[in-house]
């Protein structure tokens, strides 16, 4: 067993050679001779797109502040309004709790970011703020995508449905009727490296937009059997991170009503001058990255995000080649061309968006249990107070699941969440819901 997969290492590493060396000419051949066919390279995909890229070029939406310090994420001066004709796109995975009792988070994780990654690839021209909110995601986009970005998400359901068994519920609500209830979509963006910048919103009306999926209205219907969305860049190789101090915390914490919004930053500035004390603020991925293992556990799900018209076990196989080589390239640390495979690892460390800001708090922390307890136990006297609401779940892993447009480029992007349930779960302990058995 190991010689033959010491053998198929190296076979797929040589393969792996020619088309990192020849890349243009690659991705020519296989766009002419197998246009349905994408091969991923891991934990990345092959197929080039340099369009993708999440810094800010040709959008609208590149006005909004940058910021650098995550500390800063409450401060209202930062956060832009939308464009009037501004889509919110949202999506939801129904009864994710269901999924998370049969041990299949890893695919919820996998629907959330398929509507990201579709969405990029049927509006290339232009980058979009999204968060990713582990068993969904938000996305904002001008009026003008209105075809292409409904398409995408209705087949991103028709994904989800057919190839992950899963309910995604989808919904592009303008921005017109949120700010007629009340509401409003503020933008910013953080920039914790200078190759990314993730989407921090604001301004109450992400809470409405979620209402009105949940109601029923604006509702994307899932397209028919065979639609499939395009998710080229979508892979979930890394494995499991286990907690190196003992608990990966997933935390949401969101205004309660009534409460003055320089209230809940001074409560959110608690909570982060509490976390800073740890390694790296709790950062729950190694900074030499995340691990590796052959054959990746997100190997199926994969498979089942790129293949087109091939039967499933034939991309599978595919996969097993490709992920052997990519593999063995990761865990020696072999250069292969320009290609770093360390470098590459520190840098999905530094590109994954452990903390995030949606009209809340949203972070996936490594700490200890009694770190746990005082950080639980502070929210709990703020709530008491009137100032917040919040739901935590603790487990002992995270899970990674990457968009990535090209390997070359520094501007991959990681979503983390909690390996047991995370952020679903605590949405749940948030809305004062019963955790599952």
């Amino acid at each position: 067993m190991g010689r033959s997969l010491a053998l198929l290492c190296l076979l797929a590493t040589r393969y792996s050679l020619h088309y990192l060396e020849a890349r243009p000419f690659f991705c020519s051949l296989l766009t002419t001779h197998y246009s349905l066919l994408t091969i991923r390279y891991s934990p990345f995909a092959i197929r080039y797109s340099p369009t993708m890229s999440m810094i800010m070029t040709e959008s609208s939406h590149a006005e909004a502040s940058v910021f650098d310090r995550f500390e800063r994420v409450v401060d209202p001066s930062l956060y832009r309004p939308l464009p009037e004709d501004d889509l919110i796109g949202m999506t939801d995975v129904v009864n994710s709790t269901r999924a998370i009792q049969d041990g299949r988070y890893k695919a919820v994780n996998m629907a959330g970011a398929a509507a990201i990654t579709a969405v990029m690839n049927a509006v290339p021209s232009e980058s979009f703020p999204f968060v990713f909110g582990g068993d969904g995601a938000t996305l904002a986009v001008s009026l003008r995508h209105e075809a292409p970005v409904r398409d995408a998400l209705a087949r991103t359901a028709a994904f989800a449905r057919d190839e992950l068994g899963l309910d995604l519920r989808a919904a592009l609500i303008p921005l017109s009727a949120i700010r007629a209830a009340g509401g409003d979509v503020r933008l910013a963006w953080f920039e914790p490296n200078p190759h990314v910048r993730y989407a921090m919103f604001s301004g109450g009306g992400l809470v409405f937009a979620e209402q009105a999926m949940k109601a029923g209205r604006f509702a994307i219907d899932a397209a028919p059997v065979g639609q499939r969305p395009d998710l080229a860049g979508l892979s979930c190789r890394y494995m499991p991170v286990a907690s190196r101090n003992g608990v990966i915390l997933s935390l949401i914490v969101k205004r309660a009503e009534g409460a003055r919004e320089s209230e809940f930053a001074r409560a959110v500035m608690d909570i982060l001058s509490m976390l800073r004390a740890l390694d790296r603020d709790g950062h729950p991925v190694p900074a030499e990255g995340p691990p590796v293992n052959w054959p990746p556990q997100g190997l199926d799900l994969e498979a089942r995000a790129s293949r087109r018209s091939e039967s499933l076990a034939l991309r599978k196989f595919k996969l097993r080649l490709i992920t052997a080589a990519s593999w063995f390239i990761l865990k020696t640390g072999m250069k292969v061309g320009s290609f770093d495979p360390a470098h590459y690892r520190r840098q999905t460390t530094q590109n994954t968006d452990f903390r995030k800001f949606d009209d809340g708090l949203r972070m996936t922390i490594d700490c200890s249990a009694e770190t746990a307890d005082s950080v639980e136990r502070r929210l709990g006297e703020l709530r008491a107070s009137g100032v917040l609401s919040f739901g935590a779940f603790r487990q002992k892993q995270a899970l990674v699941t990457c968009i990535v447009p090209d390997p070359m480029h520094d501007d991959h992007m990681h979503f983390v969440d909690g390996a047991e349930g995370g952020y679903a779960l605590a949405a749940r302990m948030l809305k004062g819901e019963a955790m599952p058995a």
